[in-house]
């Protein structure tokens, strides 16, 4: 079983599950309603000056680094 990491650290082109957000309940309500919910599958597509291009649902987010490192994922292998 994968290791349970934060999404800041997921390479590039990974599928992931995310297993927990640790943030205040602002920052979740938020990731909730862009689709960061627990369980779901999302994809590292790229990296580029300390933010992130994640795709969920078949949507497409930049995240910063201080948002990705509170979304705990886990790498997915179908």
């Amino acid at each position: 079983m994968a290791p349970i990491i934060p999404l800041a650290m997921m390479p590039e082109g990974k599928d992931s599950k995310i297993i927990s957000i640790n943030a205040g309940k602002c920052l979740i309500n938020r990731l909730r309603s862009m689709g960061f919910i627990e369980n779901t599958l999302l994809k590292v597509k790229k990296g580029v000056n300390g933010s992130l291009i994640v795709s969920v649902n078949g949507c497409d987010y930049a995240l910063g680094m201080g948002m990705a490192t509170k979304i705990m994922v886990q790498e997915y292998s179908s």
